[in-house]
């Protein structure tokens, strides 16, 4: 499964920041490396240069051959946790999913 990486002006996406959001896309979404053929991972910061709550972005797709991609957004306080929380909601949708194909 490739991951790709996207982030707006206000996010550095160094190669630590991509690292780490591969690492977390694996581990909720490793499962689903045969079905799954790529994740596109972006990342914003919506006040920019100001401080705020839940002021960081996450959107993931993930993209299955022959089917519409399926997302899952989150906004948190830091980028590492809304990168988090959508892996997680976009492992509760894939599993949603992708089990109805299995039936």
């Amino acid at each position: 499964m490739k991951v790709l990486l996207n982030t707006d002006n206000n996010i550095q996406g160094d190669e630590s920041l991509a690292q780490h959001v591969e690492s977390v896309v694996d581990g909720a979404l490793g499962r689903f490396n045969g079905q799954v053929s790529r994740v596109e991972v972006h990342l914003s910061d919506v006040n920019g240069g100001k401080s705020g709550a839940a002021d960081k972005h996450c959107t993931m797709e993930a993209r299955i051959d022959g089917r519409a991609p399926l997302a899952a957004t989150e906004e948190a306080e830091t980028v590492r946790d809304a990168i988090a929380g959508a892996a997680r909601k976009l492992q509760r949708v894939l599993d949603s999913s992708l089990g109805k194909m299995d039936r």
